[in-house]
């Protein structure tokens, strides 16, 4: 069978396209399918090889096949998560910042900061430099990652961070 001769897993496929990395709730909001259905339609795609699926330790997350290699789709992921990427967006502004900058920034605990800090630097995304008693977070690979939200910038909804990056003329 064509994976594409039914409408649902055409409709699946063009919102994993559409907004990659998103997650099973988003598509769930997002498409009229009852979780079952939605469920059998994904693990078809991905068995059939034209989706395929990467855990970011919270949330399963879908990309089109191909497009995204692991290094790529580990971005994604942090870019999905609202506060990872409202850091990575105040790093790649002003970084190197401490956590403690970063929470003030945002206006978040100490303690939240690192959790996302933690999280993204088990993902290689950002790079950490001692100072004495001061840590200095920075993102790795920054052309990459402002290469992807600007790419797929229209997937995300923050315009905090689309106002603070100023990327979209970057282009």
């Amino acid at each position: 069978m064509d994976e594409f001769e039914l409408d649902s897993r055409r409709d699946i496929y063009a919102a994993v396209s559409d907004q990659p990395g998103v997650h099973f709730r988003g598509l769930l909001d997002r498409l009229d399918f009852a979780q079952g259905t939605l469920q059998y339609h994904l693990r078809e795609l991905a068995d059939a090889g034209l989706v395929e699926v990467s855990d970011d330790g919270k949330f399963t997350r879908y990309y089109p096949a191909d497009e995204f290699d692991d290094e790529d789709q580990r971005r994604m992921n942090a870019l999905r998560r609202q506060y990872s990427r409202r850091i990575i967006a105040h790093l790649l502004a002003d970084g190197p910042l401490t956590t403690s900058e970063l929470s003030d920034r945002l206006e978040r605990s100490p303690s939240t900061i690192s959790w996302h800090l933690s999280k993204l630097d088990d993902a290689d995304l950002v790079s950490r430099r001692r100072d004495g008693q001061r840590v200095y977070y920075a993102v790795r690979d920054p052309d990459r990652v402002r290469y992807l939200y600007v790419v797929h910038r229209r997937s995300f909804t923050d315009g905090v961070v689309d106002r603070l990056l100023g990327l979209w003329d970057a282009y």
